[in-house]
């Protein structure tokens, strides 16, 4: 087995990210990590203090990949008006939910110190949204005004993620016409 210096904590982490998004919490074992990246147990250690530890690392890797997501949607064409660039951006964050329904559940649910993820790095992947939020409400309510935009999109993810909406109906519409509203009413 490879020594600890040939496994990186970019290697661990994102180890324990896939185990964690494929297998579950329960899975999610220093043990299942080592056999992941190649070394034994013992070894991560080196490297990681913890689970606890380890679960906030993986935590702030999805905060960062949400991050990027978000400003990179922010970037590549801008919207022609800010209620269009704010539900860009909100389908940007519900595609990031969806595709890691663990990191996502990660950054919203309450957590020991240890494993949540840093108030920068969050302030960091709102940041594009609170822009928005900014152009729409005004500077003075940019941060309410992302709240509520914040607080509906995880309402409404966590909802789809647990299979809560068994009454029919297309999902994606309810997503569309729910994050319309919001942006027309934030612009009022």
């Amino acid at each position: 087995m490879p020594t600890p210096d040939r496994t990186s904590l970019d290697d661990i982490v994102r180890a324990g990210r896939d185990i964690l998004e494929a297998e579950g919490a329960s899975k999610l074992t220093m043990q299942a990590v080592a056999s992941r990246v190649g070394v034994r147990a013992p070894s991560l250690y080196k490297r990681v203090k913890s689970r606890d530890e380890l679960i906030g690392l993986i935590a702030e890797s999805a905060v960062n990949d949400l991050a990027l997501r978000l400003k990179t949607a922010a970037t590549i064409e801008p919207a022609p008006d800010a209620r269009e660039h704010l539900i860009a951006l909100a389908h940007e964050f519900r595609a990031f939910a969806l595709a890691n329904p663990a990191g996502f559940h990660l950054m919203f649910t309450p957590s020991p110190d240890l494993t949540r993820p840093d108030v920068t790095l969050l302030a960091r992947a709102a940041h594009p949204i609170m822009e928005a939020t900014a152009q729409l409400a005004g500077p003075d309510h940019a941060l309410e005004a992302a709240r509520t935009v914040t607080a509906w999109a995880n309402g409404f993810i966590s909802m789809e993620l647990a299979g809560a909406f068994q009454l029919g109906g297309d999902v994606d519409r309810a997503f569309e016409f729910g994050i319309t509203r919001l942006a027309a009413a934030l612009a009022a």
